[in-house]
């Protein structure tokens, strides 16, 4: 069954499509022709019982999803403007009647040779095939599956391999798949034809989102102690893209061993989020800083101090002393100005609406100031 299936796709895709060597496509000017780019199609499929088959398909061009399955409609969802690349709609169509043979054949040769292969229910296969550009050039081309989690073959230079302690199940499967040489020849065409054509259309089309360059936003603040007598520095990177960021704690020039970074998590608008932390003793935190390296921001590195001097600080202040220097100005003025309106009328309120309005701007200018006071205090 899985050989007819595939035999099918060679004449679903081949029929029509070029057969230029894909090197010498040439990837567009663009984005990464000096980067490596990864296209990869996830697919995974759970076996709860012979008739329940669970299934997930997605593709990705590096971090960033391009592409889902619906497995309500068996179609493919174009999930940003540019996923369809450059290809027509007929090598669309072709692809999706590709990919839905594929989703409903699998299972069926899975649970066929179930038993031969002693795969108890339930078991779960993972697989992920692509290809990547690197200089303007196609550079791998890959096929990875993974069984219950572990790795368990893949396809290398045209052949089927057990991965490295997968044991006798994966090199009798390998054995079998090797027995089929349509089967080799297609998924051959599929990754070192149809995937280089496809990323590089992919690229061309998505250049402006993939090159955009978002600058990261910086702060620190205070995770739970970590102890009597320390503390836990955190620094919070966060609104950055592309993904490939640098944070780390310092002192003066010196890295600071300890930092520990989390993961690299998406925000909702495709940028991305990045915790750094740092366990010290309490009277060690003073001149220790955060800095952050990011391609937009052009050599100029975020330095955050922690304690001593920082620029937040320094603007706090300043704004301190921008308003102090009103309130004097302010309360000069006041004071020409009241005795004007008070003197001659004793119907009046002693205080004139002037001095009224002054001592009321004075009393909210102090205010303010006393709360940017404990808010710089309970921060640093």
């Amino acid at each position: 069954m899985l050989l007819l299936i595939l035999l099918f796709f060679k004449g679903l895709v081949c029929h029509g499509e070029s057969t230029a060597d894909p090197q010498a496509l040439g990837l567009h000017q663009a984005t990464a022709a000096e980067e490596r780019l990864i296209f990869h199609v996830l697919h995974i499929a759970s076996f709860r019982t012979h008739t329940w088959v669970q299934f997930h398909g997605s593709a990705w061009l590096g971090d960033l999803q391009t592409h889902s399955w619906n497995s309500t409609t068996d179609t493919i969802q174009f999930l940003r403007p540019w996923s369809q690349g450059d290809f027509s709609k007929e090598e669309l169509k072709k692809l999706q009647a590709l990919c839905k043979l594929y989703i409903h054949g699998f299972p069926m040769e899975v649970n066929a040779f179930a038993d031969q292969f002693q795969l108890e229910y339930p078991f779960e296969f993972q697989m992920s095939a692509g290809c990547s550009w690197y200089g303007g050039q196609a550079s791998e081309s890959f096929v990875n599956v993974a069984y219950q989690g572990s790795d368990f073959l893949s396809f290398q230079g045209g052949s089927w391999k057990p991965s490295p302690g997968a044991g006798s199940r994966a090199q009798s499967v390998c054995q079998m798949l090797s027995h089929y040489r349509d089967i080799k020849e297609i998924v051959q065409y599929l990754l070192s034809n149809i995937c280089p054509r496809f990323l590089e259309g992919l690229v061309a089309a998505g250049k402006s989102e993939l090159e955009q360059q978002v600058k990261p936003e910086a702060w620190l603040s205070r995770g739970p102690s970590p102890g009597p007598g320390r503390l836990q520095l955190l620094c919070h990177v966060s609104g950055f893209h592309p993904k490939p960021v640098w944070v780390m704690w310092m002192r003066a020039e010196q890295e600071q061993k300890g930092t520990k970074r989390g993961d690299v998590l998406p925000n909702a608008d495709d940028t991305w989020y990045l915790q750094a932390s740092l366990d010290v003793a309490a009277e060690e935190a003073a001149g220790l800083s955060c800095r952050v390296k990011h391609s937009s921001l052009g050599g100029h590195d975020i330095i955050i101090h922690w304690g001593g001097i920082s620029i937040l600080l320094t603007l706090a202040y300043l704004t301190g002393t921008v308003a102090l220097v009103v309130l004097v100005v302010l309360g000069s003025w006041c004071k020409k100005k009241s005795p004007a309106f008070s003197s001659k009328d004793n119907t009046r309120c002693p205080r004139s609406s002037v001095h009224q309005l002054c001592l009321s701007q004075e009393s909210w200018v102090k205010t303010r100031i006393l709360k940017w006071k404990r808010s710089l205090n309970h921060s640093w």
